[in-house]
């Protein structure tokens, strides 16, 4: 019964590695955006107020 954990803990651990990098890459992308518009960080949660 052991193999049940990996065969659902295997796919969930790389789908959170997966879906963390996409978060990463969002949020650096971002900053990099906006560094070279030259706009100052927004608080958070007023960015779209």
């Amino acid at each position: 019964m052991w193999y049940f954990a990996w065969i659902l803990g295997l796919p969930l651990a790389a789908a959170f590695a997966v879906l963390n990098a996409m978060w990463y890459e969002l949020m650096d992308d971002e900053a990099i955006r906006k560094e070279k518009l030259g706009t100052p960080e927004t608080p958070q949660g007023q960015e779209r107020l």
